[in-house]
């Protein structure tokens, strides 16, 4: 059995809670708007680049390229996440940018451009149990 690492509260709600569904099983998936094909992260309920509602969630590669990095020293969140911690900036193949965690590897060790791939870490939060997207190297 897995353990559940304990996280700050998601973003829950419209959109939000269609991300965490795929999510839970192993897929990542953002919206792509039908009408100019922007992809928006986060999740939007009007298409940044045309104003269009017409957003749909579709599957995406997981990979990309670490963009940037930083460690947090403040506990911001308690228990939940205590200090430090590792946080990283990966530009997906798709062209968004994708703030996460790295998995499998610190901080300490990454390059800028290094290939990383989506993985998912059991997680809870006080919404319950869910997949959490990390990126570890490809």
């Amino acid at each position: 059995m897995t353990m559940s690492e304990t996280r700050p509260p998601r973003v829950m709600g419209p959109g939000h809670d269609t991300f965490w569904d795929h999510c839970n099983k192993g897929e990542l998936q953002l919206q792509r708007c039908q009408d100019c094909g922007h992809r928006p992260w986060p999740v939007v309920e009007i298409c940044e680049e045309c104003g269009s509602e017409k957003l749909a969630f579709e599957p995406v590669s997981g990979r990309g390229k670490l963009a940037s990095w930083c460690s947090f020293h403040q506990p911001y969140y308690g228990e939940a996440m205590p200090a430090p911690y590792d946080t990283i900036v990966v530009e997906l193949e798709e062209g968004p940018y994708f703030v996460s965690n790295p998995h499998g590897f610190a901080n300490a060790d990454a390059t800028g451009g290094m290939a990383v791939k989506v993985a998912f870490i059991a997680c809870k939060d006080e919404n319950g149990a869910y997949n959490l997207p990390v990126f570890e190297r490809a």
